[in-house]
């Protein structure tokens, strides 16, 4: 299966909570969660709900918040299952050191959406080589950068207007001038993506794997 192409904002409506996927849009009156914030299809009287729902609905949001597919987000969870630390976190943190995320947390695209076309369109340099890999996992360390050919293109120049500096002590830093950043650690639970429960994810795959 393809990855899908249609409405995002379904996503939100089916599951009762904007999760912000068009970026700066979704903040705007123009957002169909704002004027149609019942789920899709035809509108039932809803049951009780259960445990078991509760743990599915928060998985589908943090996978949709980061726009993976199934078994990708399965994978993750092995992976932070089988390190060091609390499983949850661990999922979070794995999430957020992703090459689309990093270039969605430096500014450099409004949408994590828009940050992965910018990564598979060859625009994005890590430590000196171009990287189009989406998933790909930035280390503690690791330098990147716009290709200098396309950052002087529209966009960017477009862009650089609602860049602002990373805060203090925050795991990222950025040369806003230059197009630059420098991954400086891991990101700590206060600096991670926090729309979504990770435990909850936790226990819906508890069960599972």
């Amino acid at each position: 299966m393809g990855r899908y192409t249609g409405s995002v904002c379904r996503h939100c409506r089916a599951l009762g909570k904007k999760l912000f996927l068009k970026g700066e849009r979704c903040s705007t009156d123009r957002c169909s969660f704002e004027r149609r914030p019942n789920p899709p299809g035809p509108r039932r009287r809803r049951g009780k709900t259960s445990d078991y729902s509760v743990h599915l609905k928060e998985k589908q949001i943090g996978r949709r918040v980061f726009g993976i597919y199934e078994r990708q987000f399965r994978n993750y969870f092995i992976r932070a299952k089988a390190a060091r630390g609390v499983t949850g976190e661990e999922l979070v943190r794995l999430l957020e050191t992703r090459l689309d995320n990093v270039v969605f947390r430096l500014g450099w695209a409004s949408s994590r959406a828009q940050a992965r076309q910018l990564v598979l369109h060859r625009h994005i340099i890590v430590n000196g080589h171009i990287v189009n890999i989406p998933s790909f996992r930035v280390s503690a360390g690791d330098s990147i950068e716009v290709k200098k050919s396309r950052s002087k293109g529209n966009y960017f120049k477009e862009q650089k207007d609602l860049l602002s500096s990373m805060p203090d002590g925050y795991w990222l830093t950025s040369d806003i001038e230059n197009w630059t950043a420098e991954v400086l650690r891991m990101p700590e639970q206060g600096e991670m993506d926090d729309s979504f429960d990770p435990a909850l994810i936790v226990e819906y795959y508890s069960k599972l794997v």
